[in-house]
């Protein structure tokens, strides 16, 4: 997605350990014309899957997502990072370790929202080390929900996230590639796969 890869080189940060900074256009702002581009490319890769739920993680995955469920006709769900007390038991809950957040993030989804009959696609901003689409793909697993297909909108290609998440057995799909990024020559970034 050429759009998402111009404004990356024009908007990404190189943080110290390894992280990117999108927030101009991912994370923190949002540039309400290439979200939906986004959310339209997402639809087009996984509507031959037939899913019937969106389910991504609040907060950065949610704009996405809802675009890519509008597009789908399909409802969208988010794992929240706080279990709120109006959850209906049982909820599923799984843990992932952030790097942004500075450690391990338990995430809740409630029992009302995802179940045996739905067939579901993850959308969510990034795909790191996988920790986090791991941790959703584990939730869809304990609420018996099929999980079709990964989506992120930006892929740490050096960080083998892909590969670890190999046997998950879905496609993975993204829309723009970090092959690498350091002080020499910043973000080196490619559409997606």
């Amino acid at each position: 997605m050429q759009s998402l890869v111009q404004a990356i080189r024009k908007h990404g940060v190189i943080l110290p350990g390894g992280i990117l900074k999108v927030d101009a256009l991912v994370n923190h702002q949002l540039l309400p014309a290439l979200t939906r581009e986004m959310g339209e490319r997402f639809a087009a890769h996984f509507r031959h899957l037939a899913p019937n739920k969106v389910v991504t993680i609040e907060v950065s995955g949610i704009a996405p997502a809802i675009i890519t469920a509008i597009e789908l006709g399909v409802p969208m769900v988010y794992a929240r990072k706080k279990k709120p007390i109006t959850m209906k038991e049982p909820s599923f809950h799984a843990q992932s370790v952030s790097r942004t957040k500075g450690g391990v993030v338990d995430l809740y989804i409630s029992s009302e929202f995802l179940g045996r009959s739905d067939r579901v696609v993850i959308i969510d901003d990034f795909l790191a080390s996988g920790n986090t689409l791991r941790a959703l793909a584990s939730m869809i697993a304990q609420s018996g929900a099929e999980l079709v297909g990964l989506g992120c909108v930006v892929e740490k290609q050096f960080e083998e996230g892909r590969r670890l998440l190999a046997d998950l057995n879905v496609p993975i799909h993204t829309l723009a590639n970090i092959v690498r990024m350091n002080e020499q020559e910043g973000v080196v970034v490619e559409e997606g796969s």
